[in-house]
């Protein structure tokens, strides 16, 4: 699957590449594994999507955040690289949700993030491995996710 032409056939629409807010890299490659740092929620107008699941999101809600994150992530990809469709699959998602302490359903909106990324990248290549966990996240942004990918 060609990941630059599944973008355009689903007409998805990558966010602007936010800022560094740290002392860091967005992308390091090692070997043919290619690691992210946390990307959050970035929309089209360059804000993030913000607020507490459980209290300021439900869950449908933090899920679409989860996928916009995807989002951010794939435009910082595409920036960092080149193309996308030197991405020969997904292997891992760190997800980490903004949530009340009573909130349980931390998976159900990391596959907002898992979803888009089986859309982009196909059945076998876009699932990998993965953790959802619930913490509190800076600037309150609803969710932030790390991801290893491996490079053709």
């Amino acid at each position: 699957m060609n990941p630059e032409e599944q973008i355009d056939r689903l007409n998805l629409k990558l966010p602007p590449v936010p800022r560094a807010g740290g002392i860091y890299h967005p992308v390091v490659i090692a070997g043919k594994l290619l690691f992210v740092s946390g990307q959050a929620p970035c929309r089209e107008d360059g804000t993030f999507i913000t607020g507490k699941v459980g209290k300021d999101l439900t869950v449908d809600e933090a899920k679409e955040a989860a996928c916009q994150t995807g989002l951010t992530m794939l435009a910082t990809l595409k920036h960092e690289i080149g193309s996308l469709n030197k991405i020969k699959r997904l292997i891992k998602t760190f997800g980490m949700v903004n949530c009340t302490l009573d909130f349980s359903k931390h998976p159900a909106v990391i596959n907002g993030f898992c979803e888009l990324m089986v859309e982009v990248f196909g059945e076998e290549y876009g699932k990998g491995v993965r953790s959802a966990v619930g913490m509190i996240l800076p600037g309150q942004v609803a969710v932030e996710i790390e991801a290893i990918f491996e490079l053709y």
